[in-house]
């Protein structure tokens, strides 16, 4: 996780192409890490509440997730206004684990059975109902929205559920193994220290890591401060990736060459170069969007 979020800074700050993070190999790292999280989470669950539910425990582990998430919309949207967190990784481990309590006292199978649905539906089941700003935590949504961490219910229910399923199924063989192993006495405890605390301080960990890195990476950047590249290639990366994330059906190349045109033709580029334009509410660049999504799904 802090190595993902160390290349996401290193990449805002211009350290590497613009993209980076967002495509390939990171890609993948990203949502390998969120579904470990997703994961834990539903196995956590069982171990908590079952097979007796404790309400209190559990409303107190839901409110100081939830209450993290909000601290994380409300400090992104002032950092990165255009991005913002509005559903990341807390917000969808949250919801989650509301939806989690229905699977408790169910088989395990109706759990994997769920997270195989939740998983599929966005193949199947996207919309334009969905496009509506307040649905956009559904995750059916057919143009995604632009944020830092966007972590929808669909898919990202399903590999919460595979957890919740795995822990109800296996938990109770692997507490009899453990329990069953003779002891160590005393040893490995070294290096057992840093692994408890991080397990037992996770959550202070995740809130508090992002922050130290992009600070560090920012004070380095006063000491050595990246190579601007050329603005037309930075805005072109930039598309790209964006572009990838949002609109997988999209040429993105073909997308973005376009709308770099018609911005250089129509003597806005500089201005949204220099931050002048706002991009999600400037008409003249919905207008350029719609254009050049017309022409590359048209061939021209």
């Amino acid at each position: 996780m802090a190595t993902y979020h160390f290349v996401w800074d290193l990449e805002f700050f211009g350290y590497v192409a613009a993209g980076t993070a967002g495509t390939g190999g990171w890609k993948i790292f990203a949502r390998l890490i969120a579904s470990s999280f997703l994961f834990l989470a539903g196995y956590s669950l069982v171990l908590g509440q079952w097979p007796t539910i404790r309400i209190n425990a559990f409303l107190r582990r839901f409110a100081k997730i939830a209450g993290a998430a909000a601290l994380i919309t409300i400090a992104t949207y002032f950092a990165f206004p255009d991005t913002f967190i509005f559903f990341g990784i807390l917000h969808a481990i949250a919801a989650a684990s509301l939806i989690g309590l229905i699977f408790l006292r169910l088989p395990a199978v109706v759990s994997f059975a769920a997270a195989a649905a939740a998983i599929a539906a966005p193949f199947y089941l996207r919309s334009p109902i969905f496009d509506a700003p307040w649905l956009w935590w559904v995750g059916l949504s057919e143009t995604l929205p632009r944020s830092n961490d966007y972590v929808p219910l669909l898919p990202w229910l399903g590999p919460f559920l595979l957890g919740l399923g795995a822990a109800k199924l296996f938990h109770a063989r692997l507490v009899s193994a453990l329990a069953s192993r003779p002891s160590t006495d005393g040893k490995g405890r070294l290096w057992m220290t840093p692994l408890v605390f991080g397990s037992r301080h996770s959550l202070a960990i995740y809130l508090i890591h992002q922050p130290v890195l992009i600070g560090l990476v920012y004070l380095f950047s006063l000491i050595s401060p990246p190579t601007l590249p050329d603005p037309k290639e930075a805005y072109r990366s930039n598309c790209v990736a964006a572009c990838n994330q949002g609109n997988p059906a999209v040429p993105c190349d073909s997308f973005c060459g376009c709308t770099l045109d018609r911005l250089v033709e129509q003597n806005l580029f500089d201005s949204l170069n220099r931050g002048e334009i706002n991009v999600s509410s400037d008409e003249r660049i919905a207008r350029i969007a719609q254009q050049c999504t017309m022409n590359v799904q048209s061939g021209d």
